[in-house]
């Protein structure tokens, strides 16, 4: 439709729209907005390991960094639940989170009650830790769901005894000053390589007993770890705070304006220009002659 309009036009009026076309693209488009330059993070050595500005929560050493990690067994570098749960004794509000867990090899019990535990961001919002291999059970509460909220993308458990990996991006909510919800919270979560909850909205605190609502709390809050009676190993649990791109505006956006430059002729072509005049002008004149003249004096 596009190309019978323009069949339509004069082709002075479609040269001038190309040259105007042409003028807008080479017109480069700036934000108005002075950034500040990024933090130079190093990564680490693989892809699961912590990153230089990482806050590692769990090296297969110590529990040190958890409230109640003392009453946890570690063995072979991996740490195993027991008696209660664990919160970190650390605060984090927008966070990137990886932690390593794997269900019991000895299988017992089915649905909920097969390999379970928690992932409690900021102690209020659980990401479900449940063995779902060949584990039927309610969707909003396999592995990878936001317990009771919304079950996952995927299914992307590995066998009982087969490490899985969770990366979590977690975007806490805010709050107005009269408690009203300013901005919900968001969770992505990676398992294995496969998108299980993408920027997913929560609706609230999870519960088991109601409906997930809302109430204003602070602004960080612990990472905690349940314990539901179930052997299910961890390791490798490190997280990174999560801090905004700093910029400020310094004009509204704009686009450059390109001028076209013109470039004068080098002074050696100017050189070797003048020298071929001064060449012609040095030409005899009998040469100019035509060639029958030539015969005729000859």
């Amino acid at each position: 439709m596009m190309f019978i309009r323009l069949l339509r036009l004069s082709l002075p009026t479609i040269t001038a729209l190309a040259v105007g076309v042409g003028s807008l693209a080479a017109q480069e488009w700036k934000s108005g907005i002075e950034w500040q330059e990024p933090p130079l993070v190093t990564p680490g050595a693989t892809d699961d390991a912590p990153p230089s500005d990482a806050v590692v929560l769990f090296d297969g050493t110590n529990m040190d960094a958890w409230s109640g990690g003392d009453k946890w067994l570690i063995e072979d570098g991996v740490a195993i639940p027991r008696e209660t749960a664990i919160t970190t004794k650390q605060n984090f509000g927008d966070m990137q989170l990886h932690l390593e867990w794997s269900a019991p090899t000895e299988i017992r019990g089915d649905g909920q009650g097969r390999g379970n535990s928690g992932c409690y961001l900021m102690g209020f919002y659980e990401v479900q830790i449940l063995d779902s291999f060949e584990n039927p059970t309610y969707f909003d509460g396999q592995a990878g769901s936001i317990y009771k909220q919304t079950a996952p993308l995927a299914n992307a458990m590995r066998k009982p005894g087969e490490w899985n990996y969770y990366d979590i991006i977690f975007n806490a909510p805010q709050f107005k000053s009269n408690g009203d919800v300013l901005k919900p919270g968001y969770v992505t979560l990676i398992q294995n390589g496969v998108l299980m909850l993408n920027h997913f909205e929560m609706e609230g605190p999870t519960s088991f007993v109601e409906a997930p609502h809302y109430q204003p709390h602070a602004e960080t809050g612990p990472i905690s770890l349940q314990f539901h009676n179930d052997p299910v190993k961890f390791r490798n649990i490190w997280v990174r705070e999560i801090k905004p791109a700093v910029g400020r505006r310094v004009s509204a956006p704009f686009n450059l304006q390109v001028k076209k430059e013109t470039e004068e002729p080098k002074k050696e072509e100017q050189k070797k220009s003048e020298t071929k005049d001064d060449k012609k002008a040095e030409t005899p004149a009998e040469d100019a002659k035509p060639a029958e003249e030539k015969k005729d004096d000859k």
